[in-house]
This record gives structure tokens, C-alpha cells and sequence, in this order.
């Protein structure tokens, strides 16, 4: 018994050092936001929320943050429709090669990133669409669609199909069938893949390396050139604030997972 207590001991410290590991940074970035000096240093020159306000002064700042949003959104939108409907077409159809298809779709997951952004860049470069709006969206939406084809297509397995059939013999037709009784189903699934697809192009910062021009720079770029080309305290305060963002989302996923689990406990097909 002791053996055992001393054992689980163990893990719960072993698990708290990986989460101090994994947390230090952050840890070590929040108070030098509120540094009231001009210099990323310990001891603290006093607390401020100057770097905050610069933040949300610089129209530099304040247009980084806009094109993040906007082509964020722009990318959500479209990777959630094209992931949702990637992800009925592999769970509800049977076809040859559907272990093959989806391995494509997922590749952009297990490619690195690097490599990627380095084709899409020499295949836009061709079509016109660098340093562009529409290629940074395009760009973006190939790398989170994958997210949402997970997200939904792990929904989908739950999904009782004689809901569908009973639909069918009913006289609604396909797409009736899908917005009255399809998509209700795996709404969470949908929403955690909208979540997941805006998290990936708001935090992607390869591509936009390679892709945008000087008036689609994105949050991400524009934190990485101020590291490499000026090294201000205001990029700490744009850290925390994507940390703030990134909790977020955590919440939001928690919470769609929670909703799916209660939906599940009351579909019929339990009882």
C-alpha cells in the first residue's frame, strides 16, 4: 500500500515538473510585459501598462492584428465547410482507395510546415496570388481544413445512421436530411473545428513568411520581425494577449466537448 502511495507520489511530481517545464516560458514573458523600463530584464523598473498601449495605439500593431482576424476568419469559414463536407463524404459513402484520400487530406498535418509553405509559395508565385488576401486565405485554409476533417469525422462515428435512414423513408431529401437532421448531430464536432481552423491561421507564421506583402502582414509575422529586427518590450504584451486568446480556445473546446457528451447521452440510439 505505502509502495503504491509512494508510486502515485511520484507521477504527480514527475507530471508537475513537465507542466512547470512546459509553462516557465510563459511564466518568465507575463511580468516583462508589465515592465515599466524600455529593456526584456530582471529585476522589474516598476509595473506599467505602457507596452499595452502602444500595442493598441501602433498602427502597425493594430493592422497586423486586423489582417489575423480577417483572414482567420475568412480561412475558419472555408476550412469548416470543405473539412465537414470531406468528413461525410469518407464516413457515409463507400468507395476504393478512402484510407489513401484520406491520408492526402491529413498530409498538410504531417508534412512540416516549412515544406509547404515553400510549395504553395512557388505554385502562387505562377497563378498571381502572392502577396495577395485571397492567397494567404487559400494558404491557410489548406492547412487547417485537416483539423476540421478530424474533429467532424470523429463526431461522424457516433452518428446513429438509422436517424438518417428514418429521414430518407420520410421523403426529406439529402440535403434536408443534413440540416435538419445531420448537422444538429455533429454540430459540436463542427464548432471544434472552427475553433481548431482559426487557431491554426491566426498562429500561423511560415506561410505568411513566404506569402504576404507588406499589407497582409499577420500577427505572427510581425512579432517574428520585431524579434529578429527590433526587440521591444510591446511584443511581450502581444504574447500574453495571444496566451490570453489561446486559453480561449481551450475553454471553448472544453466546453463543446462537454456539450457533445451530453448530446450523445441523450440521443436515442443510447436508450
Amino acid at each position: 500500500m505505502h509502495a503504491l502511495v509512494s508510486w502515485q507520489n511520484l507521477n504527480r511530481c514527475a507530471a508537475a515538473l513537465v507542466l512547470l517545464f512546459l509553462v516557465a516560458p510563459i511564466l518568465a514573458i507575463v511580468p516583462l510585459s508589465f515592465n515599466g523600463g524600455s529593456f526584456l530584464s530582471y529585476p522589474l523598473d516598476g509595473f506599467s501598462l505602457r507596452w499595452y498601449s502602444e500595442v493598441f495605439e501602433s498602427p502597425r500593431w493594430l493592422l497586423a492584428l486586423k489582417n489575423s482576424v480577417l483572414i482567420g476568419l475568412a480561412s475558419m469559414v472555408l476550412a469548416t465547410s470543405l473539412g465537414t463536407l470531406a468528413a461525410l463524404g469518407l464516413n457515409l459513402a463507400q468507395f476504393r482507395f478512402k484510407g489513401l484520400l484520406l491520408a492526402l487530406l491529413l498530409s498538410p498535418m504531417i508534412v512540416p510546415t516549412v515544406i509547404t509553405a515553400v510549395g504553395v509559395y512557388f505554385l502562387f508565385s505562377t497563378l498571381g496570388l502572392t502577396s495577395t488576401f485571397t492567397g494567404m486565405v487559400l494558404a491557410h485554409t489548406a492547412l487547417a481544413t485537416p483539423f476540421v476533417v478530424i474533429a467532424v469525422n470523429a463526431t461522424l462515428q457516433g452518428l446513429d445512421r438509422s436517424l438518417l435512414r428514418a429521414a430518407a423513408s420520410l421523403g426529406a431529401g439529402p440535403v434536408h436530411t443534413f440540416r435538419r437532421v445531420t448537422l444538429p448531430l455533429i454540430l459540436p464536432g463542427v464548432a471544434s473545428g472552427a475553433v481548431f481552423a482559426f487557431a491554426t491561421s491566426f498562429d500561423e507564421v511560415v506561410v505568411s513568411l513566404l506569402l504576404a506583402g507588406p499589407e497582409q502582414r499577420t500577427l505572427p509575422r510581425e512579432m517574428f520581425s520585431g524579434v529578429r529586427e527590433n526587440l521591444s518590450p510591446s511584443i511581450t504584451a502581444v504574447a500574453f494577449l495571444l496566451t490570453l486568446l489561446s486559453t480561449l480556445f481551450l475553454l471553448t473546446l472544453g466546453w463543446l466537448q462537454r456539450y457533445a457528451s451530453r448530446m450523445a447521452a441523450k440521443s436515442p440510439s443510447t436508450h
